[in-house]
C-alpha cells in the first residue's frame, strides 16, 4: 500500500535488490578497491565490521562481477562447524567428494587448489562469513591448508568476514601465523550522516520517486537510530513508510520516525 501512495515502482529499501542498484558508500568503494587488488594478488584477505554496515552485500557485489571462466567462487557461511565438517563443506565446494579421513582431504584440496590455478588459469575465491565463530583448531588448520610450495605460493584467494571480534580473535598469539599471511585488511565504518541523505534520494530516485518524502529533521533522526547499520537503517525506512501512508502523511518527520523505531526496537 505504501509503495502506491508514495508512488514507489517498488519497495527501493529492499535488500534482495539487483547489486547493480548498489549505493556506492565510502565502505563499498574502498572495500571493493581492496577486494579487487587481493584477486590480482591472491593470499588472505580480512573483512570487519558491525552488523548490517554492509559486508556481506559488497562481496556478493564483488562475487559477481567475477568471470565464471576464469574464477571459482566457494562461500561458506555456516562457521560454527567441527573441524571434519569444515573439511566436508570445502570439499563440496571444490566439487570434491569428501573422504573419511582429514589428511586425505587435505590434500585432495591442495590438489584441487593447484591444479585450478596453474592447469587450467581459475582462480579459487573462499569466503568464510561470520568468520568470528570459526574455532581455534580451523583457523589452524587453515594456514597449513594454504601453505603451498613451502610457503612461497599463493594459489587461492581466502576472505575472512566477520563482525569486530574476528580482530581481537587473530590478535591472540595463537593466531599469529595466520595473522602474518593476511595481506589486506579492512574494517567497515558504516553509512555515514552525509551518506544517509544520499542514499535515501538516490534509491527513492530509482524507484521512480523524485519528490522529498523524509525531511532534513527526520532524515538526522534516522541516522542517529541506525547507528552506521544499513540493515538496521533500510528496516527504519521501510516502517517509516507504512506508519506513513497509514497516517497519509505524505512528508515523514521525525514523529514517524520516533514511532518506527519503538516498533522496530526490541525491548
Amino acid at each position: 500500500m505504501y509503495k502506491m501512495f508514495y508512488g514507489l515502482e517498488f519497495n527501493p529499501f529492499d535488500k534482495s535488490l539487483d547489486t547493480k542498484l548498489h549505493f556506492k558508500s565510502q565502505d563499498f568503494t574502498e572495500a571493493l578497491s581492496r577486494l579487487e587488488y587481493l584477486k590480482s594478488i591472491k593470499g588472505i584477505g580480512l573483512f570487519s565490521g558491525g552488523a548490517g554496515t554492509g559486508k556481506t552485500f559488497t562481496l556478493r557485489h564483488f562475487a559477481s562481477t567475477l568471470n565464471p571462466s576464469l574464477f571459482k567462487v566457494v562461500y561458506i557461511p555456516l562457521s560454527t562447524i567441527t573441524v571434519m565438517e569444515f573439511y566436508r563443506n570445502l570439499s563440496f565446494g571444490l566439487g570434491i567428494e569428501p573422504s573419511f579421513k582429514k589428511t586425505d582431504m587435505f590434500r585432495s584440496i591442495q590438489e584441487t587448489l593447484i591444479s585450478l590455478c596453474r592447469d587450467k588459469r581459475i582462480n579459487t575465491v573462499i569466503i568464510f562469513d561470520e568468520a568470528q565463530y570459526l574455532r581455534t583448531e580451523i583457523l589452524n588448520d587453515l594456514k597449513i591448508l594454504l601453505n603451498f610450495d613451502l610457503d612461497s605460493k599463493n594459489y587461492v584467494t581466502c576472505i575472512l568476514v566477520g563482525l569486530p571480534i574476528l580482530n581481537v580473535i587473530l590478535s591472540k598469539n595463537i593466531h599469529e601465523p595466520l595473522r602474518q599471511r593476511i595481506v589486506i585488511n579492512y574494517h567497515f565504518t558504516g553509512i555515514t550522516k552525509e551518506e544517509v541523505t544520499e542514499y535515501i534520494k538516490t534509491r527513492l530516485s530509482k524507484a521512480g520517486c523524485h519528490q522529498e518524502i523524509f525531511n532534513q529533521s527526520a532524515v538526522e533522526a534516522i541516522y542517529g537510530c541506525s547507528n552506521g547499520s544499513v540493515r538496521k537503517l533500510n528496516s527504519l525506512l521501510v516502517k517509516c513508510l507504512i506508519i506513513g501512508t497509514q497516517q497519509k502523511k505524505q512528508v515523514i518527520d521525525t514523529d514517524i520516525v520516533m514511532a518506527a523505531q519503538n516498533e522496530i526496537e526490541i525491548n
